[in-house]
C-alpha cells in the first residue's frame, strides 16, 4: 500500500529479458485492451455512464462482487502480497489480507446508511451532516487518492518493459494508459464493471495456473510447508495484520472506487456483494502470497513474483506479467470512472456524458505527469492509510449527532498522525512491539484513539 514498497519493485525489474519477451508483453497489452474495447458497452445516457444501469437493471451481486475484488487486487497490491510471503511466509499474506476487512466494514455501514438514513452517496451523507466544507475537504482527499492510483499502477506496468527512465518504460505507460482510457470512455461505470468481471475471471485462471505450477513442480512446496512457513509473532507479520485491521475502519471510505459501488445496486444486493468480496478478496491475496512463500523456500531474494517467474521460464513469467496487466487495468478504469462521477455527480459540476468523458481524459493526463517526475515529488503526493484514520468515527458513528467541528478535528488529527509516520517523528516510548511495521501499528492505534476522543468531545460540550 505504501509508496516505498512500490519503488522497491523497480530495483530488480523483469525488463530486458529479451526481444521476444518484450514483444509478447506488448502483444498482451494491446490484444487484451482491444478485446475489452470491443466488448465494453456503449453508454447512451448518464445512468449507464455514471451508475452502470443497463436495460434499467443495476449490476447483480456476482458482477458487483467481482468488480470490487479485482478493483482492489491492483498491480502494486499483489506485488506487495508476494513480497510479504517472501519476507514472513504465509503470515505475511494473511497480514496483508487483513485490509480486506474493509469491504465488510464499508458494506455494513453503507447498507445501514442507505436503509435508515436514505443517503444516496457518501457526499450526500457528509453534506447533510457536516456541511459543504466537510464535502470539500473529503473531495480533496479522495481526488488525491484517485490521482495516486493512476501513476502508481502504470509505473508497475512500465517496469515490466524497461528500467525506470528508459524509452520502453515511458512508452509502455503511455500506451497502456491510452488503451485503458479508450474502453472506459465508451461506457464509464458500465464499462468498468463489465470489464472488471472479465478481468476477475482472467485473474482467477492465471492465478490457478501459477499455483498449479508451484505445487506440481518436482521440488514443489507442500500445503503443510505453506501453512507452517511463518511465525505468528508481532515481529514477523502481526504488526502489519493488526495495523491493517485498524485501518479497515477508515481506509475504505476514502476510496471512491469501493464506495461508488455501494450505491448503484439495491441495499441487500450491495451488502451481499461486499461481504463476499471481503472473504474472497482476502483468499485471493493469501493465495498470491504463496508465490512469495515458494520463493522463500527456494532461498530466492529480490522481488518474489519476478524471481519465481524467471525460475519457471518465459511462459509463467508472461502469466505473472498478464496478471499485473489485468489487475492494473481494472484499477485504472475504475479510477477514471470514479473521478468522472466525483466531478459530475458528487460535486455537481456537470451531469452530462461529455463532461464525464472529458473528466476521464483530464485525470488520465494529470495522473500520468508524475511518472516523469522524481521519487521525492511522488512521495509528497501520496495519501497514506494512516492519514485518513480521522474518518473512523465519522462513519462508525454516522447515525449519532455530532457538530460540524467534530469532522474537522478528527480528520485533522488523522492527517497529523499520518505526517508523524512519514517523517518518523512519533515517540518510541509509545511503541510497545518491535520489528517491521511496529511504528505503523502503534501510530494507528494511538491516532484512532485521539480521533475518537476529539470527535466525541464537542458532542459532550454541546450537551
Amino acid at each position: 500500500m505504501s509508496y516505498t514498497s512500490i519503488i522497491a519493485f523497480y530495483e530488480t525489474p523483469p525488463s530486458g529479458a529479451g526481444g521476444l519477451l518484450a514483444l509478447l508483453q506488448w502483444g498482451l497489452i494491446i490484444a487484451s485492451s482491444l478485446v475489452l474495447f470491443f466488448l465494453s458497452p456503449w453508454a447512451k445516457d448518464t445512468n449507464q455512464f455514471f451508475k452502470a444501469v443497463q436495460k434499467k437493471k443495476a449490476p447483480n451481486a456476482f458482477m458487483l462482487m467481482g468488480s470490487l475484488i479485482i478493483s482492489w487486487i491492483f498491480a502494486k497490491s499483489i506485488t506487495n502480497a508476494a513480497n510479504l510471503g517472501l519476507d514472513f511466509g504465509i503470515v505475511g499474506g494473511v497480514a496483508y489480507a487483513g485490509y480486506y476487512l474493509s469491504f465488510a466494514v464499508a458494506g455494513l455501514v453503507i447498507y445501514k446508511m442507505r436503509l435508515h438514513g436514505k443517503y444516496t452517496s457518501i457526499h450526500h451523507f457528509l453534506s447533510s451532516k457536516f456541511g459543504k466544507s466537510a464535502v470539500n475537504i473529503f473531495s480533496i482527499l479522495i481526488a488525491f487518492r484517485l490521482f495516486n492510483e493512476v501513476w502508481s499502477n502504470t509505473m508497475v506496468i512500465g517496469s515490466y518493459f524497461g528500467d525506470m527512465g528508459t524509452s520502453p518504460y515511458y512508452w509502455s505507460i503511455l500506451v497502456f494508459t491510452a488503451l485503458t482510457l479508450a474502453y472506459v470512455l465508451k461506457g464509464g461505470m458500465s464499462s468498468s464493471i463489465f470489464t472488471d468481471v472479465v478481468q476477475m475471471g482472467l485473474f482467477s485462471i492465471l492465478l490457478a495456473v501459477i499455483l498449479f505450477t508451484i505445487f506440481g513442480k518436482d521440488n514443489a512446496i507442500t500445503t503443510t510447508e505453506v501453512v507452517n512457513s511463518g511465525i505468528w509473532s508481532f515481529e514477523t507479520g502481526l504488526n502489519l495484520l493488526f495495523a491493517a485491521l485498524l485501518q479497515s475502519f477508515s481506509y475504505p471510505f476514502h476510496d471512491p472506487v469501493l464506495t461508488d459501488r455501494g450505491f448503484i445496486s439495491s441495499p441487500k444486493v450491495t451488502l451481499k456483494s461486499f461481504l463476499w468480496a471481503s472473504v474472497l478478496g482476502a483468499i485471493c491475496i493469501i493465495l498470491f502470497s504463496i508465490i512469495g512463500v515458494y520463493a522463500q523456500s527456494q532461498g530466492m531474494q529480490g522481488q518474489a513474483a519476478v524471481q519465481v517467474g524467471k525460475a519457471f521460464g518465459t511462459v509463467i513469467l508472461l502469466v505473472i506479467n498478464f496478471i499485473m496487466i489485468t489487475s492494473a487495468a481494472s484499477t485504472l478504469d475504475s479510477t477514471f470512472s470514479s473521478f468522472s462521477k466525483l466531478l459530475a455527480l458528487d460535486l455537481n459540476l456537470g451531469n452530462t456524458l461529455k463532461f464525464g468523458r472529458w473528466s476521464m481524459v483530464a485525470i488520465a493526463v494529470l495522473g500520468t505527469i508524475p511518472v516523469f517526475l522524481d521519487a521525492e515529488i511522488l512521495s509528497a503526493t501520496t495519501i497514506s492509510g494512516t492519514m485518513v484514520i480521522g474518518l473512523t468515527p465519522v462513519f462508525l458513528f454516522w447515525k449519532d449527532k455530532a457538530p460540524k467541528i467534530s469532522f474537522h478535528l478528527s480528520v485533522f488529527i488523522g492527517l497529523l498522525f499520518g505526517f508523524l509516520l512519514i517523517f518518523n517523528w512519533f515517540p518510541d516510548d509509545l511503541i510497545f512491539t518491535t520489528g517491521k511495521y511496529a511504528d505503523l501499528l502503534w501510530i494507528n492505534f494511538w491516532g484512532i484513539l485521539c480521533c475518537l476522543f476529539v470527535y466525541i468531545i464537542p458532542t459532550w460540550i454541546k450537551k
